[in-house]
Formats: C-alpha cells, structure tokens, sequence
C-alpha cells in the first residue's frame, strides 16, 4: 500500500506560534520561583491532545470572563482563535498579564472590521457563527454585523443602498463556499468592497487536499473534532474521494476497515492545522513500513537575513499579492508594490508554479512571513547593465513612464531615469505627454544612482538618426519624383512634408490648380501626400500638387473657345471687372464694360462674391492663360433670336454688333495681369 502524506499537514504558521507561546510559558513556569498561575483563555488551539498535555504542565483553561475575574494576578495565554474586544479589555481590568497568541491573519480581520465598522460600513462576516474566531470578530465591530455561513443566507439579508459593506471571512472557511457567497453578495449590492481573509495556509491545505483526494482510493484527515479547518477539509475530501475518514489520533483509526477494500492501493492522508506532527506520524507508521519520522520531522530551517536574495516557487498568486515556497519555515510575500514600480494586477503577470528570485526585505513581516522584493532585484541588475552603458556609451532602452514639465521619466528594469526636456528631442516639444507608455532610446550623460541623478539625453540619437535619414533622402531622390510624407506642420504660406529625412515644402501656390485661401483648410498634421519635387536647393526642397497631365489649360482650347455659353461663380472683383472662376485652376475675366447693356460704374454695383453667371467667352488667349467673357454679348444674342416688327428693321439692321475682341486700356491690362499673377 503507498502511503501519500499533504506536504501543507500539520501546524500552520499562527497554530504553531500559538503552541510555542503556550509551552513556553509552561516552561517559565516550572523554573519559575513565583505562585504565579498560568491559563489558556478557551483551548489554545482545537486540539485534545495539546490541551491535555499543557494541563499537566501546570497550563489550565479556562472558559469565561466570570472566572478570570475571580483569579488573582495570573498570567492569561489568548487562544490562537482571538477574543473579542470586551473580553480582552475585562481581562486587562483585572490585573492579568496577558499573553496574546491570537494568530496574526485573525488579528489583521480584527482591524478590518474595527476600522470599518468605525466608518458606518455595514460588516458581514462569512463564517460558521458558532466558532470561537468568529466571536470575537464580532466583537470587535462597531454596530452589529451580519453572519452568514451558507449561500442560500444571502437572500435574506437587507437591501443597503447607503452605506459601503465590508465582507470579511472567518480564516479557515472553505474558500470556495466563500467565493460562491461573495458573488452573490456582489450581485446584492453594488458599494461593496470584498476582503479575502482566508489565510493562505487553509487554501494552500484545501487545494492540496482536493487535489491527493483525486488522486487516492482512500483518503484520511486528522484533526480535533471541533476544529473548523479540519472540517473543511474534510468536506473537500469527500467530495473527490468517498473514501475519507476523520480521526483525532490513531485510536480511531480502524484498519480493518480501510483494508477491507481490496481497491485500496493509495492511501492519502492530511490533516488541520491544530494537528501535531507526532499525531500525523503515528498514523503513517501504522500504514506504512517506510520510515516515515524524516518527512515529519520539521526541516532545519534555512537562515535567511535582510537584503538576502533568494529563489522560490510561486504557490499563490493574487491580484494584489504572491505567496512564495523559499524553502524557509515561513513562506514568501511579494506585494504588487514590491512587484513592480508600475500597477500591475499580480495574476496577469505571475502563473502558479512559476520560479523568481527576489530580496528579503525583513525576515518578519509583523505577520510570521517573510517580506520579499523583486523589483529591488530587478533594479540592482538593471543598476549594472545602466552603468556598463554609461561607460560604454551605448544605447538604451526604456518605457516613459511620466511626463512632467522638466522632462520625461523613463522606466529601465525598475530603474529610474530622467530625460530634460531640453534633452528629449533636437527641437522644442511642447507635449511631453505623447511619450508617456512609449519605448523610447537614448544614451546617458550621468549615472550617479547614490545621488539618484541618472540623466538621459535622446536629443544626440535624434540628430544623429535625422542626419543620417536625410543623407539616405537626399542621395536618391531627384527633381521629378513622386514622393509621398506625412504633414508635419501647417503655416499660413503652405505644409511642411516629412519625407523620411527631411521636410519638404508644399507652397500654397503649388496646393492646386486653383485658388487655394488657407492651407489649413486643405490639410492638417499627420495627413498623407503625394506630390512631386519640383525644386532641390541645397537642404530645401519645394513640393508640388501641380501635377502638368492634370493642368486644366491642357483642354481649355477645345472648351472654352471663343462663342462658348459658360457657367461660373464669382471669385473676386476689381473697380474694372470681375473674375469668374471657370473651374479649379482657370478664371476668365468679365469686363465691368460686358455685365449689362447699362452702363455700370463697379462690378459689385451688381454683383456678389460668390454668385453664380452665365456669359459667353468673346475672347482666349491659351498662351497667355487668359479668357474674356461677356454677359452683354449674350444678351444681345437673345436680343437678335426675338422677332422683330417691320417698321423696327431697319433700326435694328444699323445697329453696330459687338467687338468680339474687347480693347482694354493699358493700366487696366496691367491691372488684370498684376491681379492673375496675384491669384497664381
């Protein structure tokens, strides 16, 4: 038969301290030469054969306040369980020394709800109301909480809208059932805020209990009859293996009946956390031949000192906290903000099973568990790779973690560093922010981690970089190319293109063929172009949209020829005409001479910018990008097309038609050519 013992069986952390006080204070007392008597207030622990055993070294308990104000002076061990905040005052009162071995979880959960009850929370407990723990968490709230221990509890609690409720947990609860009830209560209220308090010594035991009990044809547990986390444990056994048997000591043990299945091949065998190891190996040695007093035997434990660094495997993970095996009498915590220097939810970073090295911070936390960095290591390896760079002067890389007004900090591996505005880029960045959560490079001009002083500069690598991009640019491209960038800037006289290595000009007269007011109105930063380069001058290059298969006057012949009836809108006026834009790129000029058959001082006498005409071209000049259109030869065309009476012939036969060529004076040619190069 293999015989498979729980590595988590036996005494945990706060049970073990709690004996330890207890059998200490027994041993004072034998050697002590004072009357003064020593009592446990409740069992130190749920467990027969310890209560017994400190009874005959003088160690009585006693059950109630009544009784310990009877005592005279006497010495009063506090149960690993805790009492309540009334019972430790009364005791007090009395004149008693106290020794307090109430397990630090348990103590923590008093501080949850004394706090918190003190702010008007609503405080639920979840937990088996008749425990002792549970007692004297009671005791310690402000107003009175509510106790559940089953889900079904839940529906007949209040509803609570105006006011935070605060869960906490009996420690040796079965953590699943506490979670089914939390997320019912989840769904009750909505101001809710959950504390986990089931320690990780009863999940560690539960989950490896569910686990050997797959695994096994018989399963035993020992533990007191009236300890909670045995129970539990129990519980979970026999759901994965119906083969479970819960004993307090070898007595009640039957082996008859456990070899009576001849199935039985693997034994499994686990036990509470008030159970002594001597209990545990008895249990084994009457199943097993093998000499089983090694594995039970407490392993020497290892010595560990602050700043230490040491290695382990992750056996919890939280989203706040990681418990880790160190192979130390005590496990390891590693909390988020000693993860990492950026929030991090602990359970999307660390698997179980997982191995990290990590600094011992203190060898006590104030809780029995020892204290552990890892971003601390992480720094001091980052430290050595910074400072081999600064002497080297090769390139860093690092995650902005913060803009501020004098620069950017950067995130190495846990290590700071800090990069002057100045020094960010080889130009004036007014949003630092930008960078924030970006990878960035650089190299370092300081390293002095004593003085906290290790300065960056990126600046260098981006005039480095740019230079070279701009030799790559300008040693390929040519006047003529198609080239395509991003906006970078918009100004009022045209866009600055980044090309890749350089910034090209697009000029507001290269926008387009047509008239163009502002070039915002046309781009913005981080646009696309394409456009061509139309001129190379040394470290400049001018940009154009003005692409010559797409030049309107390439077919302005063929429509816009002399008699043509056109449509466009009124773009500008001058005193001696307006211009009409015909289409992006080509405007014809419409005489102030050819509006009306009236005479007309000034175009806007009668029209408006923007208006919409219908003229006739009387005049094109291709070479000379230049159209005359007439509103008053169109009218005379209408004029000729109505029927005319007899006696009216000869008038209209003498009247003389037109000029299709229209004699402008010469200020006003050079008016309307200084207008056109204008508008170009």
């Amino acid at each position: 038969m293999e015989v498979i013992v729980a590595k988590t069986a036996g005494f945990c952390f706060g049970v073990k301290r709690a004996v330890d006080l207890a059998y200490s204070e027994a041993d004072a007392k034998a050697h002590s030469d004072h009357d003064e008597r020593v009592f446990t207030y409740g069992p130190i622990i749920h467990n027969e054969e310890v209560t017994r055993e400190l009874a005959e070294k003088g160690v009585a308990c006693i059950d109630t306040i009544d009784e310990i104000r009877k005592l005279p002076p006497s010495t009063i061990i506090v149960r690993s369980h805790g009492i309540g905040r009334q019972e430790y005052e009364a005791i007090e009162a009395a004149g008693h020394r106290i020794v307090d071995a109430t397990c630090p979880f348990v103590k923590n959960i008093h501080r949850i709800v004394k706090e918190r009850s003190e702010a008007n929370d609503v405080i639920i407990i979840v937990g088996d109301p008749n425990h002792a723990e549970v007692h004297g968490i009671r005791d310690w709230c402000a107003s009175s909480p509510f106790i559940l221990s089953e889900p079904e509890e839940v529906s007949r609690l209040p509803e609570i809208s105006d006011r935070q409720v605060t869960v906490v947990s009996q420690t040796t609860f079965h953590l699943k059932k506490f979670e089914e009830i939390v997320v019912l209560l989840r769904e009750k209220y909505y101001n809710i805020r959950v504390c986990q308090t089931v320690c990780n010594a009863t999940e560690e035991r539960q989950t490896e209990a569910r686990e050997l009990a797959s695994k096994v044809d018989a399963m035993i547990v020992i533990g007191g009859r009236n300890s909670s986390n045995t129970q539990k444990l129990v519980e979970i056994s026999r759901q994965a293996c119906g083969n479970t048997y819960y004993i307090q000591t070898l007595s009640d043990l039957d082996l008859m009946e456990l070899t009576a299945f001849e199935s039985v091949r693997r034994v499994g065998i686990t036990a509470g956390a008030s159970t002594p190891n001597k209990i545990i190996k008895e249990v084994h040695d009457s199943m097993s031949e093998e000499n089983f007093e090694q594995m039970l035997q407490e392993e020497n434990p290892v010595s560990i000192k602050n700043g230490q660094v040491v290695e382990g495997k992750v056996i919890t993970v939280k989203p706040e906290e990681i418990v880790v095996n160190i192979n130390y009498k005590s496990d390891g915590i590693v909390t988020a903000a000693e993860y990492s220097n950026t929030p991090v939810d602990l359970t999307q970073e660390v698997n179980v099973g997982d191995t990290i090295t990590a600094k011992v911070l203190k060898v006590n936390d104030g809780e029995g568990q020892v204290l552990l960095s890892v971003k601390r290591v992480k720094a001091e390896k980052a430290n050595e790779e910074l400072e081999k760079a600064f002497n080297e002067g090769t390139v860093v890389k690092g995650v902005v973690t913060e803009a501020r007004s004098g620069g950017l900090s950067v995130s190495v591996d846990e290590c700071r560093v800090f990069i002057p505005a100045s020094l960010v880029s080889d130009t004036f960045e007014k949003n630092l922010e930008k960078y924030v959560n970006q990878e960035i490079e650089f190299i370092l001009t300081e390293f002095n981690p004593q003085k906290r002083r290790v300065i960056g500069n990126r600046k260098e690598l981006v005039i480095e970089r740019k230079k070279k991009a701009a030799e790559e640019l300008f040693g390929r491209i040519h006047v003529g190319d198609v080239v395509e960038g991003s906006v970078k800037n918009v100004t009022d006289f045209g866009a600055f293109i980044d090309l890749g290595g350089a910034d090209g000009l697009l000029h507001i007269s290269e926008m387009s063929w047509g008239r163009v007011d502002h070039p915002k109105k046309v781009f913005k930063v981080g646009d696309i172009v394409k456009c061509f380069i139309k001129e190379i001058n040394g470290e400049k290059i001018a940009l154009s949209l003005k692409f010559e298969d797409q030049n309107p006057w390439l077919t302005a012949a063929e429509k816009y020829a002399v008699g043509t009836v056109v449509t466009g809108r009124v773009a500008r006026m001058a005193d001696f005409g307006a211009f009409i834009v015909l289409e992006p790129g080509i405007d014809a000029l419409l005489h102030v001479s050819q509006i009306s058959n009236e005479h007309v001082d000034k175009p806007s006498d009668v029209l408006k910018t923007g208006e919409t005409i219908t003229a006739k071209v009387v005049d094109f000049k291709g070479p000379e990008k230049k159209i005359s259109l007439s509103i008053k030869a169109l009218l005379k065309d209408a004029d000729q097309d109505a029927p005319a009476d007899e006696e009216d012939s000869d008038v209209v036969a003498s009247t003389e038609e037109a000029p299709a060529t229209i004699d402008v004076p010469e200020e006003v040619a050079e008016a309307v050519e200084s207008a056109e190069t204008t508008e170009e």
